[in-house]
């Protein structure tokens, strides 16, 4: 007799490595004992693995069994989502629409929100908004934690872009750095000298490259540029009068700091929770755990960074007009926060690429390189989990745009809207994204216009030598 998969299975062997030792093992065994005696022997050590570990002829076949049985089983996502508000769907590319499907049937989700300009990412999609019950997912969060809008409004007339644009394109270039590079003479801030950079190894060990890019800005579809602000009505929230302010606008994160601790304990998470693969990168933390709650203080030293580095290059940039700011907007997105459901209860709200919106919550908006942003107040609406968009959003990804797209076409779009574009790539064109107001129009539910940003002098990392400027 010769012992085959199939009557190792008969005996309650599961496929895997454990097959084809308990096969080896029990006919080479054969030769000396009884098949009845190896039956009852493969039977034992199914059932108790451990009592065989230091057994010379079992010991292989019982380590086999004990690794396999550590491993964390598969959390499955619920049959039924939770309540899904899904916002402009006819904007929405597939993609995207099945990831927030996903990301609602999770086991610690209690309600989840698509915005209008969402398109597919990594685990929750761009644009996601998900609120769970006392879990944090690092990737729900996105990588670049705590990126952020920062609009200026000063008291200059706008005539000032064309009359000294020279002097203004000067600025950015002398003041901005992105991706890669760094900002010349930069200059120290407190949420460098944070605690966490001490009492956290992993924030440690990156104190000197988080020093090294403070007030800087990102690459991809980051900028700093100056524009015009329209003031239709008084705003009681800007304090400003009805008419045209020149604007300085601000687009970027966390930088290497914020991708670092997002792809740390994204692997930890991960780890730790083990999900079907369409949900894998959902992994999240338990806040009542040590490791949740570290991730929850870096994640939030890491928003304090990006707020740290727009106002270091606002600051320098004021400094440059000789003239403070009348008024300052600020919003950030790719965080999770800890708010009160409709019930009263607290949640964890998850917004990637989505936009803080509860009641009386100003914001902004941005559109592209030539469609216009809009300042905006939430309204708190609790179905879209008090959120709104981030911008227009893309529908043509960074690839297709830069094998479809002409620089010669971009230019002339550029020139006839009267737009100056300094340091971008065809993959941040204004045909790669969506209209600003079809976007706008499916959330008047969500927030109120206050007023309007018009981009005129963009500058944005992309690549060298296209749009570049002395």
């Amino acid at each position: 007799m010769t012992f085959t998969g199939k009557e190792i299975l008969n005996l309650g062997f599961e496929e895997g490595k454990e097959v084809a030792l308990a096969i080896e093992i029990a006919n080479t065994l054969l030769d000396t004992q009884d098949e009845e005696v190896v039956n009852i022997a493969l039977k034992r050590v199914l059932e108790k693995p451990e009592s065989f570990m230091e057994d010379r002829k079992w010991a292989a076949l019982a380590n086999q069994l004990i690794e396999k049985n550590n491993v964390d089983p598969v959390i499955e996502l619920n049959e039924t989502p939770v309540d899904l508000e899904i916002f402009g769907q006819e904007h929405i590319e597939q993609g995207a629409l099945d990831q927030i499907h996903v990301a609602s049937k999770l086991p610690v989700a209690k309600s989840a929100a698509l915005m209008p300009d969402a398109h597919q990412g990594y685990g929750l999609p761009i644009g996601g908004v998900l609120a769970t019950d006392n879990a944090i997912i690092p990737y729900a969060v996105g990588v670049d934690i705590g990126c952020r809008m920062c609009l200026s409004i000063y008291e200059i007339d706008p005539e000032i872009i064309e009359e000294k644009e020279a002097m203004l394109s000067k600025m950015l270039n002398r003041n901005t750095a992105f991706g890669r590079q760094t900002v010349k003479n930069r200059k120290d801030h407190e949420v460098l000298h944070n605690d966490l950079f001490s009492e956290i190894p992993l924030i440690k060990g990156l104190k000197e490259k988080a020093a090294s890019q403070i007030g800087s800005s990102g690459g991809g579809n980051h900028f700093v540029e100056f524009g015009i602000v329209e003031i239709k009505t008084l705003s009681t929230e800007l304090g400003l009068e009805p008419g045209s302010y020149l604007a300085l606008l601000s687009h970027s994160g966390s930088r290497g700091l914020g991708a670092t601790i997002a792809n740390h304990y994204t692997k930890l998470a991960m780890q730790e929770t083990k999900l079907p693969d369409e949900a894998k990168h959902l992994a999240w933390l338990d806040l009542n755990t040590e490791l949740g709650q570290e991730y929850w203080l870096a994640m939030n030293l890491a928003g304090d960074y990006a707020s740290a580095c727009h106002h270091q290059i606002h600051e320098r940039m004021s400094i440059g007009l000789r003239t403070r700011p009348a008024v300052m907007v600020e919003n950030h997105h790719n965080f999770a926060w800890k708010e009160l459901d409709h019930e009263g209860k607290e949640v964890i709200v998850h917004r990637k690429g989505a936009t803080p919106a509860g009641e009386g919550v100003l914001g902004v908006i941005p559109g592209s390189m030539t469609a216009p942003g809009y300042i905006v107040r939430g309204k708190g609406d609790p179905r879209s989990i008090a959120s709104a968009s981030h911008g227009a959003g893309r529908t043509m990804s960074r690839t297709k745009a830069k094998n479809t797209l002409d620089h010669e076409e971009v230019n002339k779009f550029l020139a006839d809207r009267g737009v100056k574009v300094i340091g971008s790539g065809l993959d941040e064109a204004p045909m790669a994204y969506k209209d600003i107001d079809a976007v706008m129009a499916c959330q008047q539910d969500l927030v109120d216009v206050l007023g309007s940003f018009h981009p005129k002098i963009v500058r944005m990392c992309g690549d060298k030598g296209f749009f570049e400027v002395d």
